[in-house]
């Protein structure tokens, strides 16, 4: 190794420390879920999860009834095949509007265009909590309340300030000329939008839809506000805490139900990501 490179590793020596010593404190939270997740209750409620490490090869304290009690559960089927019914049109309906209104919003002028943004990115700062009970009362009235669509509702409603704004900031910024040509060529505004604007808003749609997702999936309060705990549409994380109990009594099954829900999420992330990447490199090019 040269004097100069040396001189650099050890310039960047003090970041690389800092970054190793961020990721390690970041992951230890998982390290211990996880290692707990494969423990008796009885050991878990008597040792902290780090006494492992000193026989990590003793079979004896390794279980996998965590899991097995977790997947076996009456209705947790069920409850996974609700999340998804939940989740997936409560993201792609919100993406699907926020698209629309974000280029609206960015290259369309019409009156009060302002006044709009302005009260979106106002509805940004509005706690969740202060609408519960409003649209709960709204949705008794309208026998919403207990269905999907009234819990996609919800969802979009939460979800399309933060989306508008987020694609918004996006497609604002793509290049002028691209509009221009499209005018020229006698596109109307809906033809750029899907032939022109969507192609290359790939990467915020696709960075949004993960966010979305995630939130959907992970959520309990909306849920079990406007859906209830009934067994026909209890959702993932309603089942878990049922499982739970009220006091927290079996809460060692939350180590395996966790790993469990994070399944579908990672896959949809994985998933994604590619779309995410081929879509960074097609806009670099196409704008």
């Amino acid at each position: 190794m040269t004097s100069s490179r040396l001189r650099q590793w050890l310039d960047l020596a003090p970041v690389r420390i800092a970054v190793v010593l961020i990721c390690v404190v970041w992951t230890l939270p998982t390290v211990g879920m996880l290692i707990s997740s494969f423990r008796s209750a009885n050991d878990i409620r008597t040792t902290g999860w780090w006494t492992v490490l000193a026989h990590p090869f003793e079979v004896s304290q390794w279980t996998m009834a965590n899991y097995t009690q977790v997947l076996t559960a009456d209705g947790m089927a069920n409850a996974f095949i609700n999340s998804l019914i939940i989740t997936i049109p409560a993201t792609v309906i919100p993406i699907t509007l926020a698209a629309f209104a974000a280029y609206a919003f960015a290259w369309m002028k019409f009156p009060g265009r302002d006044l709009l943004f302005a009260i979106v990115v106002g509805l940004l700062v509005v706690p969740l909590q202060m609408s519960l009970i409003p649209l709960l009362r709204l949705y008794t009235g309208l026998n919403l309340n207990g269905t999907f669509l009234g819990t996609w509702l919800a969802h979009t409603g939460f979800g399309l300030p933060l989306a508008i704004y987020l694609l918004y900031s996006y497609i604002a910024q793509l290049p002028r000329d691209l509009f221009e040509s499209a005018a020229i060529d006698g596109a109307s505004h809906f033809t750029t939008f899907v032939r022109l604007v969507l192609p290359l808003s790939v990467p915020a749609i696709a960075s949004f839809a993960i966010f979305q997702f995630l939130w959907v999936w992970n959520d309990l309060l909306v849920s079990l506000v406007f859906l209830g705990t009934s067994e026909e549409v209890i959702i993932v994380t309603a089942r878990l805490t049922a499982m739970v109990g009220s006091k927290g009594e079996a809460w060692h099954l939350l180590t395996a139900g966790a790993f469990i829900t994070m399944l579908i999420p990672l896959t949809v992330f994985f998933a994604l990501q590619r779309y995410f990447v081929s879509g960074l490199l097609a806009g670099s090019v196409k704008g």
